[in-house]
């Protein structure tokens, strides 16, 4: 009974927060000797130091409609002081929503929303800023309220920016007591985030969010969750706004949106949560994360197989490029993605994007089509590395939209014919959007230049290092060149690739299930992998039967997930 009594006076207090508390608390620095606690608990050094480069990381902590949490000075300081002490990185806090303008955002590696309750900003430019940023590589924190972030809060939290809730992750702020005691249970007990706790739960004692949709472990790569069987919970049914059906309460996790690393973590209403070095440990580990600077998986918890666990350890990933489902629209094709297990799709420019969008999914869609778009993949658990974009512009206004488009679908690399007089200004916008260009192949009457290896590695000589190959090897076989020889030719110019596999080596050779064929497919991966390449995307491209191709499709999938690498020499 003591539970749910307190549960309700949570409630109570919540209802009156939301109806009284308008303007955010003013900041009020923290006491030298409060300062000195948590300089004490801060770990001695970061995970990875020094870091790939300097990184800067935006706090904010801003509050719309709500009072802010009383944890949020504990937070900058914490950060402040752990990236000055590591040297991991540097921090600027603010609450004032220019530091989203583009310029601006630019010059930092992630942004870490402190707590941010309400709905913080409506400018629809600086929401894009921020969206956008994450898109095309940014790294994105969110700490406890953040999941009522770009909400009407006084008005019960009601949506003001859906896509949001989906980077996020989740949306709801539904919790029992303020010192809720709750054991937590590793998830992903060796994932590097969670090195902390040394593999093993623990137990805490704050405020714990349950969220709900758009949260899934189909979409999201859980760390930490609530230990419902170790956990003094109420009765089933007594708490029905905070309950879950499933009972799966995940307090920490980790994405991917577009490019961008984000990570939510729910511990943090509190100010003894900044005070606890293993959360604090945790969090420095975040922040070095969604930076770059450590390696680990964002793939959701629910598709992370042994298999694909290894591939990812060989930094690989299979995906279906849409043209061997181009008789589909893009829609269809993520959906059949979806079912064959695959989280990776390379897009195609002249394929149609849905029968309600009978549309070229190109950059001539606009802002509100290309979120449609992203919220599908969202939904499907699928992210898009590649991009066979047929003609990028050789003009300057021309390439930059095509790159602008890139940006706001998280775009790694753009695969394309160009003519070679285009090159020059293509690797300009390569180098400043930070996405590679694989220049494909088809047989010599089509690519006349670029059908050959040779050719290939020709342009790109003097050039910036994001321009290079993308073989398609199937072409290769029809032209009499050896595909594994063709992989030693490019070396570290082969950026991305679509292998198949052939029913006879000669020119009227159409695909067949990889592994199944003449083309020696098992030693074309061996070789990739002997050479230590790793490919934007090893796409399946099965290019036969386009009408019905699924099952063969099906076999790819199977092969290599059956897969055993050698060593590499």
């Amino acid at each position: 009974m003591k539970f749910t009594l307190n549960a309700l006076l949570v409630t109570a207090l919540f209802l009156v927060a939301v109806t009284s508390a308008v303007a955010q608390r003013p900041r009020r620095p923290l006491s030298d000797e409060v300062k000195q606690q948590i300089e004490s608990v801060l770990p001695a050094k970061a995970p990875t130091v020094p870091p790939k480069k300097t990184r800067k990381l935006l706090i904010y902590d801003g509050n719309v409609g709500y009072g802010g949490h009383g944890s949020i000075p504990y937070a900058n300081d914490a950060f402040t002081l752990m990236g000055e002490k590591t040297g991991a990185f540097t921090t600027v806090v603010s609450r004032d929503p220019a530091v989203f303008e583009r310029d601006h955002l630019e010059q930092f590696d992630a942004v870490c929303l402190n707590n941010t309750v309400g709905n913080l900003f409506t400018d629809p430019q600086l929401r894009q800023n921020l969206l956008e940023f994450v898109l095309s590589g940014g790294g994105l924190l969110g700490i406890h309220g953040t999941t009522v972030a770009f909400t009407d809060f006084q008005k019960g939290a009601k949506e003001t920016w859906p896509e949001f809730g989906y980077m996020i992750g989740a949306r709801g702020a539904s919790h029992l007591a303020q010192d809720e005691r709750v054991v937590v249970k590793l998830d992903s007990p060796d994932h590097p985030l969670n090195a902390p706790f040394g593999g093993k739960g623990f137990e805490h004692v704050s405020e714990f969010f349950r969220v709900r949709g758009p949260y899934s472990r189909d979409r999201l790569h859980v760390l930490f969750s609530i230990d419902t069987a170790k956990t003094e919970l109420p009765p089933k049914g007594t708490h029905p706004g905070v309950e879950r059906d499933d009972d799966d309460y995940a307090l920490a996790w980790t994405r991917s949106y577009g490019r961008g690393r984000v990570v939510y973590c729910t511990i943090g209403h509190s100010p003894q949560d900044f005070m606890d070095p293993k959360i604090l440990e945790f969090y420095l580990g975040a922040i070095q994360f969604i930076m770059g600077d450590i390696c680990g998986t964002t793939t959701p918890s629910t598709r992370l197989t042994p298999a694909v666990a290894a591939q990812e350890e060989l930094g690989w990933r299979f995906g279906v490029t849409m043209w061997g489902l181009h008789k589909n629209t893009l829609f269809e094709g993520i959906d059949k993605t979806r079912e064959l297990g695959l989280s990776y799709i390379g897009g195609l420019s002249f394929q149609k994007v849905s029968k309600e969008m009978p549309k070229n999914f190109d950059c001539n869609l606009s802002d509100e089509e290309l979120t449609q778009i992203r919220l599908k993949m969202d939904e499907a658990g699928v992210r898009m590395p590649t991009f066979f974009y047929a003609q990028i512009p050789g003009d300057e206004e021309g390439c930059r939209k095509v790159f602008e488009f890139g940006r706001k679908l998280g775009v790694e690399t753009f695969i394309s014919e160009p003519p070679p007089e285009s090159l020059d200004v293509i690797e300009r916008f390569c180098d400043e959007y930070d996405i590679r260009l694989g220049i494909h192949n088809h047989g010599p009457k089509q690519s006349p230049v670029y059908w050959q290896p040779e050719g290939i590695l020709k342009v790109c000589e003097g050039r910036s290092k994001r321009i290079g190959a993308c073989p398609d090897t199937g072409y290769w076989i029809r032209s009499g060149i050896d595909p594994v020889e063709g992989i030693r030719k490019l070396g570290d110019r082969l950026i991305t690739i679509q292998p198949h596999d052939l029913n006879e080596l000669s020119e009227e050779g159409h695909d067949v299930p990889w592994g199944t064929g003449k083309a020696e497919f098992e030693k074309l991966l061996q070789e990739i992998r002997h050479l230590g390449i790793k490919p934007t995307l090893i796409g399946l491209e099965y290019s036969y039967d386009y009408e019905d191709n699924m099952p063969e499709m099906a076999e790819c999938v199977e092969f290599i997930n059956e897969l055993k690498l050698d060593t590499p020499q």
